[in-house]
């Protein structure tokens, strides 16, 4: 996650210094767009490859969730291209226009790791619950932690300050708990497609390209957050200092 510099870096105490972990900031925005670009890339390339199988992902999600006997999981359509998610409160896998009716092994892969999500929930996997409860305050952090922060060097309001980076530290935490997350969903996935037989192995070694560039963007996201944040503090410390 990417705020860049807010404007607030001369008032932190390094005057008109150069300021290193700007540097390091945008190098993480790169990062993140890189893997952006990438997974939009891999995806695209295998969502040209139809399965041999001829299930679609719609299909493939509906396959997993009878083989692991789960009944009150529901898999729908959304709107979108790679707006896929499993929501736990509705008890929904929603699969987005490029996955719902694709029968690409890309759109397969993508089904199954949401599918993924779905056995986390049901056999209560602590790093999904974990997210699942930090959720609403990671929310108020991403939001409000960058402008308490410069509310509070406005003001020159020091344990403001300190509530700000608190409060983004949330929203930090967040993206690392999500990494996890996101990796052992990706490796359920792999493991039913082949088990399942959905996929063959040339398959699932295809699929596995599509969601390791999906789990490199959000190892892109959490770097670059613990980045910001790293120079959140740093700026602080300066600032006290002084």
């Amino acid at each position: 996650m990417y705020y860049g510099d807010m404007g607030y870096g001369y008032g932190y105490g390094y005057g008109y210094g150069f300021d290193p972990m700007y540097i390091l900031v945008i190098l993480m925005a790169i990062l993140c767009m890189i893997a952006s670009y990438r997974v939009s890339y891999v995806y695209k390339k295998y969502a040209r490859i139809r399965s041999m199988s001829g299930m679609t992902g719609a299909q493939a999600a509906v396959e997993i969730l009878r083989k692991n006997g789960i009944v009150d999981v529901t898999v729908q359509h959304v709107a979108g291209e790679l707006t896929d998610h499993y929501d736990p409160r509705t008890k929904t896998v929603n699969l987005s226009d490029s996955t719902y009716d694709s029968r690409s092994v890309a759109a397969v892969g993508v089904a199954a790791h949401e599918c993924g999500h779905v056995l986390q929930h049901h056999t209560g996997y602590i790093p999904l619950q974990l997210r699942t409860a930090i959720v609403p305050v990671a929310s108020i952090g991403s939001k409000a932690g960058i402008p308490i922060i410069i509310l509070g060097a406005f003001l020159s309001i020091s344990p403001l300050i300190n509530i700000g980076i608190l409060v983004f530290s949330l929203a930090v935490l967040f993206q690392i708990v999500t990494l996890p997350v996101e990796f052992n969903a990706s490796h359920r996935a792999l493991v039913m497609l082949q088990e399942y037989g959905i996929l063959g192995d040339d398959e699932v070694n295809d699929s596995r390209k599509v969601l390791t560039a999906a789990a490199m963007t959000y190892v892109a996201s959490a770097a670059s957050a613990v980045v910001q944040l790293l120079r959140l503090v740093m700026l602080y410390g300066r600032r006290n200092d002084d």
